[in-house]
């Protein structure tokens, strides 16, 4: 049997610790730039389902048109966005 222990921590506080270091080491400039790298990987997403995006930046980027599915997700694209905004949440950017 596998022990979900290392080094007498369960999994869960590793993964917490390991998140809390890299988040240390990213500096405000590289933070920046991944929030946009994510912003734009979330909607990707969203475009490719037909989502009708609003904001001014969104449009442009993506276009005004939306489709069906309206931006209704599958399973692992709804997924994928939730880790996407888990990540934005811990670097603080904007959404």
């Amino acid at each position: 049997m596998v022990s979900k222990r290392f080094l007498g921590l369960t999994a869960t506080a590793v993964l917490a610790a390991t998140a809390a270091l890299w988040a240390a080491s990213v500096t405000p400039a590289s933070a920046q730039g991944r929030c946009g790298q994510l912003w734009y990987e979330r909607n990707e997403i969203y475009a490719r389902n037909g989502y009708c995006f609003r904001t001014a930046r969104a449009r442009a980027t993506f276009g005004p048109g939306c489709f069906p599915p309206y931006g209704r997700l599958s399973g692992y694209e709804a997924r994928r966005v939730r880790d996407i905004q888990a990540e934005e949440d811990m670097l603080g950017c904007p959404r």
